[in-house]
């Protein structure tokens, strides 16, 4: 049996795990990750249609751990968030100053997790083991034991799990979270259109649940392209899946009044269940939480990457911060810290998603005619949209120096 000794063992090589670990060795801190997925099936060639959403403030954190590079020129800037009640007046817009930059860029999902994996494995203070099979977890006083399948035992003085959702670590550790499941699934894609989106990224409120139009890079044969993610009932979903790819483009020119032109389907089309899930706690002895093991929110406004990718930034300047004043990695006054620094923006931005999902759910015309009302004093509101606008940036609030592009 082979014993590995790192500073910090990470359980998930998904964007919030390898992430994590890039920012982490950017500042001389050791990593081992693991997770039972196998490298190749993430980074296969060819578009299926998922993409990513990533503020200004987390492009500006990858810029700081030395990914600017890998991703200059690969995603698609937002200048625009365009929001309707339907198709009725009454819109929302969100345009940055002109001097502001853009509001975030959109990634096609193997394009990021592609660029990220390649600066990991030319990082000398990363391990990886992917794929991996654990058989065992250890936490005590004195550090954090793993054991995988091949016998080999990595040791360290911290455990980060970026497990996802469904974490059997968050489980094991006795981690509660509130959760519970919309009536609805995401259909997810990409469509090639007719109109060129002009950097627009569209959020359309129906009472049956939103649907985001997101800006993409045209492709190869300079087809201007956008990304989909419509929430429909759940129990129409099935139907809208047996649906040919011209039938359901047709549908969704209908849902975005044609401002788009001639729609195309560029993908198939995938579903899956809407859910929501928030662990007031996310530490325990030697443990910490990170992106949807701690959060999952709806899709409603895109954050659910961002808001992991701050929880990493956060964890980031504790650690080192710690690591400067001679600290455990582990220790409890660092985790505290992390707890208590991700706590008040975490519960802030899942209520804000699950509030602003619910209250355009509500039906009828009275309920659309005083959304359409808030949403015009908003609009006419210049500090509460620029409070809106930072957080849609990821700037709001208590940052984290890598958020403001800055190395800790």
């Amino acid at each position: 049996m082979s014993i590995e000794q790192h500073d910090i063992i990470i359980i998930g090589g998904g964007l919030a795990g390898l992430t994590q670990a890039a920012a982490l060795a950017a500042h001389g801190i050791s990593c081992a990750i693991i997770d039972r997925a196998d490298p190749a099936a993430l980074l296969k060639p060819g578009f299926d249609g998922r993409t990513f959403a990533v503020s200004s403030s987390s492009v500006a954190m990858y810029e700081a751990i030395g990914l600017g590079d890998a991703l200059a020129g690969k995603g698609c800037p937002i200048t625009k968030i365009h929001v309707s009640d339907g198709l009725k007046r009454g819109n929302l817009d969100f345009v940055p100053a002109s001097d502001d930059g853009f509001l975030g860029q959109m990634f096609e999902s193997r394009v990021l997790r592609e660029a990220i994996y390649t600066h990991i494995t030319k990082q000398e203070l990363i391990t990886l083991h992917m794929p991996a099979q654990i058989t065992a977890k250890h936490r005590g006083p004195d550090g954090v034991s793993v054991t995988l399948d091949n016998g080999t035992e990595l040791r360290a003085r911290l455990l980060v799990v970026a497990e996802g959702r469904q974490s059997a670590t968050r489980d094991e550790a006795g981690i509660r979270f509130a959760h519970w499941q919309y009536d609805h699934n995401a259909l997810v894609g990409a469509i090639t259109h007719e109109r060129p989106h002009g950097h627009i990224a569209y959020e359309i409120f129906y009472a049956a649940g939103p649907f985001a139009v997101l800006p993409m890079l045209d492709n190869s044969q300079g087809r201007h392209r956008s990304a989909i993610v419509w929430s429909v009932p759940r129990a129409d979903a099935p139907a809208y899946l047996k649906l040919s790819k011209r039938a359901f483009a047709a549908e969704m020119e209908k849902a975005m009044g044609g401002m788009l032109g001639k729609v195309e389907m560029a993908t198939d089309l995938m579903s899956y269940p809407l859910g929501f899930h928030h662990c007031a706690k996310i530490t325990a002895e030697r443990i910490v939480l990170v992106g949807d093991t701690a959060h999952g929110i709806h899709p409603i406004a895109g954050q659910g990457l961002n808001l992991g990718l701050r929880d990493v930034a956060a964890l980031t300047e504790v650690l080192v911060d710690g690591a400067r004043l001679g600290l455990d990695y582990g220790d409890a006054q660092l985790l505290d810290r992390y707890s208590r620094w991700r706590s008040v923006d975490t519960l802030m931005v899942v209520t804000a998603s699950d509030t602003v999902n619910r209250v355009f759910a509500i039906p009828g015309k009275t309920a659309s005619a005083v959304r359409r009302f808030g949403m015009g004093l908003i609009q006419r509101s210049g500090p509460v949209k620029s409070l809106l606008m930072a957080e849609a940036r990821g700037e709001a609030g208590a940052l984290p120096k890598l958020l403001e592009g800055v190395a800790v």
